[in-house]
Order: C-alpha cells, then sequence, then structure tokens
C-alpha cells in the first residue's frame, strides 16, 4: 500500500519496514504422523462419520490435495484433478493416487456435480477448515504444537521430489513459480544423507561408512 501511495504521489517515498526473519518448518505430516492422528480420533468424542471425514481430508492433505473440489472438476478417466485458481501457476492438473482416487470416489458416489465435500454451514457451500478437530486429535496424539495442516505440504514436497528427483514436475503439481518458495516445502537432504550413509556401510560396498 505504501509503495501505491508512493506511486500515486501521495507521499513523497513509501517507508521501509524490516519484517521478521520467517523460520521454515522442519515438521512433515508423514505416514507416522497420520497413523497417530487417526488412531487418536478413538478417543475423541465425534461421531464416527466425523472420523471418517477427517482420515479423508487427512489423506488428500498428504497428497496435495484439499476439501476445496468440485465433483466437476475430477477426471476419473484420466485420474487427475484440476485445480481452479486465480494465479496461471495455480491452475493445474494433479494426478490422484489409488488411494486418493478410492476416497474421492467414495465421497462422490452417484453425483456428478458440485462439491466433494459440501457443507450448509459454510457460504461458500464448501467445508472450509478442520484445523479445530486437527487440533483435538493432535492434542490426544502427544503430537507437536507446530505440526499443523500445512505440514502435510512439505511432507509431499519431500517424498515426491526424494523419489523423483524432479524439482520442476514438484513444482508444477504444487502450484509453484519461484524455485525459493518450492524448496521451502521439500526437506529431501536427511534422507538423501542418511541414504548415503547406509549405502557407505552395507558389507558388500567399497566404501567406507562413516
Amino acid at each position: 500500500m505504501h509503495h501505491k501511495a508512493e506511486e500515486w504521489k501521495l507521499i513523497a517515498r513509501a517507508t521501509k519496514i524490516k519484517l521478521m526473519k520467517e523460520h521454515r518448518r522442519d515438521l512433515r505430516l508423514d505416514t507416522d504422523a497420520e497413523n497417530k492422528l487417526v488412531q487418536a480420533t478413538v478417543h475423541c468424542t465425534w461421531r464416527p462419520s466425523t472420523k471418517e471425514l477427517f482420515r479423508d481430508i487427512i489423506a488428500l492433505m498428504r497428497t496435495k490435495e484439499n476439501f476445496r473440489m468440485r465433483i466437476e472438476n475430477l477426471d476419473w478417466n484420466n485420474q487427475t484433478i484440476f485445480v481452479d485458481s486465480k494465479t496461471p501457476e495455480g491452475r493445474r492438473l494433479v494426478p490422484m493416487s489409488r488411494r486418493v482416487s478410492e476416497i474421492l470416489k467414495n465421497r462422490c458416489g452417484e453425483r456428478t456435480e458440485g462439491w466433494v465435500f459440501p457443507s450448509k454451514r459454510s457460504a461458500p457451500g464448501h467445508l472450509r477448515s478442520i484445523c479445530n478437530l486437527f487440533r483435538q486429535a493432535r492434542n490426544a496424539a502427544a503430537l507437536s504444537k507446530e505440526l499443523v495442516l500445512y505440514c502435510a505440504g512439505h511432507d509431499y514436497g519431500t517424498r515426491i521430489l526424494t523419489r523423483t528427483g524432479n524439482l520442476a514436475a514438484v513444482m508444477r503439481t504444487m502450484g509453484h513459480r519461484d524455485v525459493r518458495t518450492a524448496m521451502h516445502h521439500q526437506h529431501p537432504e536427511l534422507e538423501i544423507v542418511r541414504g548415503a550413509l547406509d549405502y557407505g556401510s552395507m558389507p558388500n560396498s567399497t566404501e567406507t561408512g562413516v
């Protein structure tokens, strides 16, 4: 806003504001965390349908999808999901895993249009958040408060980059344009180093283990 005000000659010069340093999230909502969260719902006083909803959304978030999907954007033949967005990078196709395909087909049933996760309470007509449910499950599972739903994106980026080595493909499916932004969502370093250490420690290896 300050730069716009300077551009419109409303002020002489835009104020320089020093932002606080942002620390990269180190936690991932990985398979172990997902299992602990799902198991913890046993101790939550939720309806069975709520527990099923929670399990489905956690699984979708770990494949870089969320609950703001329309059935019309699901291509069952090609097993892809069209993600609509205001930006060119955000508008993209994301492949469905077999697990996600089963979850979505079960959710959609015979419906051919509308929201995948409809909600009568929300103005847009779809579910908007499960933050309260996530917080309850996280507390019941005694997981770190630093673990949030957003950490699922970090797990996705790390897994796909580690297994494919194709950063460009990861960026396209995550809707990232800037490499620095994409790398904030990936933590493959430890896995790569561990793999190198394990390789060097193999009995038949000619390398010296550490």
